[in-house]
């Protein structure tokens, strides 16, 4: 047997839609914007798992041996079924629209987040799939209300009150997801149990849709200020403790356990609450740029995402550009919202592991970003342009091995790799010693400039 999976989260899910196939077979589906989904699958697949990943495109990535991908649309049924022969469970994290320009497409999105949840429960009703693990949000009921250590008895935010679009068809997929629980399958192998979980912001090495973004605006000198009550309150989840929710909600789907997340929500994350900007003030400075001190009343943000949106709407179909922030954004990072992981931890087992923005830096820095070369030069604190050459020339006496030439032609004269070794966030120290003004800190060149 198998499991299937639908991948079409706009986040770093690309972990989670990987599915697998044996005699109990996993299947995920995917479509557009796979993040990472290879953690859920290689997980399931060092369990002994078979894996199916089923998405619109194949990965960037090499499929590990033993786990297979089918090409498909979760918006077409026939697709779905053929990926779902011989399934025992689906982890169903397809989705449209989460952030940005993708936010204001509002047909692909009811497309791919309703009619393709609904494709799938179709699928596995028709193709006697017993489980089926949907991937959700949190958004299901925040609207940009303050919810602090909320929990699954908390309502669905009445969908006319969603502010995006994406939000609002995610609630409607998670419904009919949890309603079609209990539902008969065909050819006479009993009932569909379904269970959704709500992850909050989700991070991890690799993630390819939001964080590639944020890391954008601060290398563009877009990253210029915070907004919101410094006091407010989000939570992020680790792709890793994703993928552990996920497999540990199947199990818990299982007659074995009494199938005892069947039909229930779960909220997932990493746990401890942090304000959202300065959960990401190590990933700015990690990278050599200076964290905003200037902080905006999130009213006025949230008009200016409002103005965007309309803009965007008036010339989206000329020209499709990316903006800035939509209102949903702001609400998602400036407004107090977090939830109680209790009840999963209580039903599913699940515990939290403790992770940092290290491992997203260090894949950051291996792909080239950080600080430019020519950024260094015309921003260091206390010195000036002249002043640093004058330096670097000194020093070379000392150290005739220069770098020479940079690639991208960030530096036109040879810097000594003394004169230039280390760098502090722009902070200069004096040191005692050969009579010339050295560096402190100063981030190794070679890291941080592109071809």
């Amino acid at each position: 047997m198998a499991i299937s999976v639908a991948h079409l989260h706009s986040t770093p899910i690309e972990d989670i839609c990987k599915a697998a196939i044996w005699s109990s077979m996993h299947t995920f589906t995917s479509h557009y914007y796979l993040e990472n989904h290879s953690s859920l699958g290689c997980a399931l697949h060092k369990k002994g798992v078979n894996v199916i990943l089923f998405d619109v495109r194949k990965p960037a990535h090499d499929v590990p041996e033993g786990v297979k991908f089918m090409a498909g649309d979760v918006r077409c049924l026939s697709d779905i079924e053929k990926a779902l022969n011989n399934v025992s469970c689906v982890f169903h994290s397809a989705s449209y629209g989460m952030s940005g320009k993708e936010q204001l497409n509002r047909r692909l999105i009811e497309d791919v987040n309703v009619n393709g949840a609904e494709n799938v429960i179709q699928a596995c009703q028709r193709q006697g799939v017993p489980s089926l693990v949907y991937t959700s949000t949190c958004n299901v009921v925040f609207g940009g209300q303050i919810i602090k250590n909320g929990d699954e008895s908390l309502p669905y935010l009445p969908l006319h009150l969603h502010p995006d679009h994406y939000s609002r068809t995610k609630s409607l997929a998670e419904m009919k997801v949890l309603e079609a629980n209990g539902s008969t399958l065909e050819k006479g192998k009993g009932a569909l149990s379904t269970c959704a979980l709500r992850p909050a912001g989700i991070y991890g090495p690799g993630e390819q849709k939001h964080l590639p973004r944020i890391v954008n605006y601060i290398e563009s000198g877009l990253f210029k200020f915070v907004y919101g009550d410094p006091d407010s309150l989000v939570q992020f989840v680790h792709v890793d403790n994703l993928v552990s929710a996920h497999i540990l909600a199947s199990e818990a789907l299982k007659p074995d356990r009494r199938c005892i997340a069947a039909g229930q929500s779960y909220f997932i994350s990493d746990g401890k609450p942090v304000n959202n900007f300065e959960f990401f003030r190590p990933l700015v400075e990690s990278l050599g740029y200076r964290f905003p001190t200037i902080r905006l009343p999130i009213s006025f943000v949230y008009f200016f995402a409002f103005l965007t949106e309309q803009i965007h709407f008036l010339v989206g179909r000329i020209y499709n550009f990316q903006p800035l922030l939509t209102r949903t954004e702001v609400y998602k990072t400036g407004v107090t919202h977090y939830f109680s992981t209790e009840k999963a931890k209580r039903e599913l087992g699940y515990e939290a592991q403790q992770f940092n923005l290290g491992e997203v830096i260090d894949w950051f820095k291996s792909q080239g970003h950080g600080r430019k070369l020519r950024d260094l030069l015309w921003r260091l604190n206390g010195w000036d342009l002249a002043s640093l050459i004058a330096s670097a020339a000194g020093q070379l006496k000392d150290d005739p091995s220069p770098l020479g030439y940079l690639p991208g032609s960030f530096l036109t004269c040879p810097v000594s790799r003394k004169a230039m070794e280390t760098y502090d966030n722009g902070k200069q120290e004096k040191k005692e010693g050969a009579g010339t003004p050295a560096t402190s800190q100063f981030c190794s060149i070679s890291y941080y400039t592109k071809n």
